[in-house]
């Protein structure tokens, strides 16, 4: 199973988005949401953060909302 993150910065849009290990958009500034099946409960795990978290349209583009 993946590891995920959520990026620390607002995109323009007020999103923050979280990543998928590997991905070629991964922000330096995140915060390690650990080890999840999919991209569904990564995203869950960083709205305790962000309440404006979504996927990225890169590497979660099934949780990718806005």
């Amino acid at each position: 199973m993946p590891r995920y993150y959520v990026n620390k910065n607002q995109q323009p849009n007020g999103d923050h988005e979280v990543h998928k290990e590997g991905c070629s958009w991964m922000p330096f500034d995140k915060i390690d949401l650990g080890i999840h099946s999919g991209c569904a409960s990564a995203v869950a795990a960083a709205k305790n953060y962000y309440s404006t978290a979504d996927g990225c349209a890169h590497c979660c583009e099934a949780c990718h909302k806005r």
